[in-house]
């Protein structure tokens, strides 16, 4: 990402290169890590809303019915999994992450 790269190009206090292939290594790596822990942070974000929601339907549920004492991530479970499989959750995110490197 260009953002990512000229922050650590103003952090060496270098000068913008001319072309990609002129960019240190020194810059080059840190500014990809930052990028694929952005790139990781908003993959986990999108995939823990969803399970958060079946959560708390779960949850709702149980206590509306009164069973206080059975465990909601027992009976979640096995619907964040289903709903994982059935969203091809793998297929998203390995493709998320492929489209990540920029290739």
């Amino acid at each position: 990402r260009e953002k990512d790269l000229a922050l650590f190009l103003s952090f060496a206090k270098a000068s913008k290169p001319e072309s990609e292939a002129d960019v240190p290594t020194s810059i080059l790596i840190p500014a990809f890590m930052i990028s694929e822990l952005k790139t990781a942070f908003q993959i986990g974000f999108v995939l823990f809303l969803p399970f958060l929601v079946i959560d708390m339907v779960v949850a709702s549920v149980l206590l509306s019915m009164g069973m206080m004492m059975l465990p909601p991530i027992m009976i979640s479970l096995p619907f964040k999994l289903l709903l994982f499989v059935l969203v091809d959750g793998w297929h998203l995110i390995v493709g998320s992450l492929v489209k990540s490197f920029g290739v």
